[in-house]
């Protein structure tokens, strides 16, 4: 199952080095389509740290080229526009789909030789529209750009956004909007939903070319490894099971609330992919949940992990045929592939919640421990970033002052302390260490509000550009961003929506 990916060395005078290997699969996976023409293109925000690291050259080309290339009104040299065709369960019922509202433009090689696709998000009607204007509005588009931002400055694997354009245009959902498009980056957007679509067609040959495709895309140890084709495709199956624990077990210790984790949004590289109703916890609850168009909390905080493990289930239904001719042996391999994830899921969480908590050893008592601090934050609304952020600095655990007077905490905080002193470590040491992982500022929903309100009513983009500022480091202790410590004001019912 090995599948050699051509490497082009030609990039143009932007630096784009475009390639186009998707499209050597099956034609059913995609569909050509070129972005709409719009009115008036109009650079909102391009980000100059990402195009560095993909080797573009920004500084050198006037606005005017920036906004036609990012409104795709030039299509780069080497580009051949693309829609994909995928499927996926939403909100537990399946349904066939595809990118009814971007247009992938093929894949850039940087200058490390990675492989990264380039897509237009807003860039008008596809074959998979099904009736939508495939149009997007300039609020949302931001807001993915600075969550995105605040992701990537998080460490936690993440598509990226290159740039955000308004398009002269109006679009229309339940007001009249603000017509953008966003360039985003990834590692591929081939998502559960894209081997579900494979499936849904009983195809076992196509099927059979997008494991092959993907595994040597982004798995390339595996794809390398000197084993039968259905012992790869297991390994391949852990090996995404594997990215998904640690990357979820990530979205927790940060209080990140996905908010739509539908199989179409679960990217097989690894990534958090597709902001729309997401968000950031303040205090503490794990049946918090934002999305306006989640009634029953299926993607609630708490229920995160185990709904990874589901959507993987749905992952592992479609490698069946692969993974042996005898389907009561495929079933029996992917189930203990996947009784794997929660005890991996278990593994990733626990660690890092000792990384937060200073802990070098790995005691069973760790594990009530956390526990007991979860319980007790949850108990009296502590705010989850600045908890620890306090445990780090040494506020909470050294004046107990406001909610760490509180005795429960005075006592946990008793235990913590005993705990550390089983590892050995001095106190500074234990404190680099909590600083290095502990945020002191998230993506707070109302900043979020506020940087969005002020570029989309106003054409203010100072508040964004600030608090983009503030999240490009957010272990960094310094004292201009310490008003972005602040969780929303108190009684804030904070909603979310897809912008769609």
């Amino acid at each position: 199952m090995s599948r050699e990916l051509p490497v082009s060395s030609n990039p143009d005078s932007f630096g784009w080095c475009f390639e186009n290997t998707y499209t050597q699969l099956p034609s059913e996976f995609f569909a050509v389509a070129e972005p709409v023409k719009v009115a008036d293109a109009k650079l909102v925000v391009a980000n100059h740290r990402l195009a560095l690291e993909l080797g573009l050259r920004l500084n050198d080309q006037p606005a005017g080229h920036l906004a036609a290339l990012f409104a795709g009104q030039q299509i780069p040299v080497g580009a051949k526009p693309i829609a994909q065709a995928y499927a996926g369960h939403q909100f537990g019922g399946f349904t066939i789909l595809g990118d009814g509202r971007a247009i992938l433009l093929g894949e850039h090689r940087t200058p490390l030789g990675e492989r990264i696709d380039i897509q237009l998000k807003g860039s008008g009607q596809t074959p998979y529209s099904r009736r939508g204007d495939g149009r997007a509005a300039l609020g949302p588009m931001l807001r993915e750009y600075i969550i995105s931002e605040a992701m990537h400055g998080l460490k936690i694997p993440t598509t990226q956004s290159l740039a955000v354009v308004t398009t002269g245009e109006t679009v229309y959902r339940e007001t009249p909007l603000r017509g953008a498009i966003l360039t985003r980056v990834a590692a591929s957007h081939i998502r559960v939903g894209t081997f579900q679509f494979a499936a849904s067609r009983q195809d076992e040959s196509s099927l059979r070319a997008l494991a092959d495709y993907t595994i040597h895309r982004h798995y390339p140890e595996i794809s390398n490894s000197d084993c039968t084709d259905a012992e790869r495709c297991l390994q391949f199956l852990r090996a995404v099971a594997d990215r998904q624990a640690a990357l979820i077990a990530q979205w927790q210790m940060a209080g990140f609330i996905h908010g739509v984790m539908n199989t179409d949004n679960m990217a097989i590289s690894g990534e958090t992919i597709d902001y729309g109703p997401c968000a950031f916890m303040d205090h503490y609850d794990p049946a918090t949940v934002f999305s306006s168009i989640d009634h029953r909390g299926r993607y609630a905080y708490g229920n995160q992990p185990a709904i990874g493990q589901w959507n993987l289930a749905r992952f592992a239904e479609t490698l069946l045929p692969l993974l042996d001719a005898d389907e009561a042996i495929s079933v029996e391999k992917a189930t203990a592939a996947l009784d794997e994830y929660a005890e991996r899921f278990d593994s990733y969480w626990l660690q890092g919640m000792r990384r937060k908590l200073g802990l070098q050893a790995e005691l069973d008592e760790d594990r009530e421990l956390v526990n007991q601090l979860l319980e007790w934050m949850k108990s009296v609304k502590a705010d989850l970033t600045n908890t620890f952020d306090d445990l780090s600095t040494g506020r909470a655990s050294e004046s107990f002052g406001g909610l760490y007077a509180e005795a429960t905490f005075v006592n946990w905080c008793a235990r913590w302390n005993d705990r550390l002193k089983v590892d050995g470590n001095t106190r500074e040491s234990v404190r680099q260490g909590m600083l290095a992982v502990n945020p002191a500022r998230i993506a707070r929903n109302h900043r979020v509000e506020e940087a969005l309100t002020a570029a989309t009513e106003r054409d203010d983009l100072s508040t964004m550009h600030r608090l983009l500022d503030a999240l490009a480091s957010p272990f960094d202790r310094d004292p201009q961003f310490d008003v972005y410590r602040d969780p929303s004001p108190p009684g804030t019912c904070y909603r979310t929506f897809c912008g769609t």
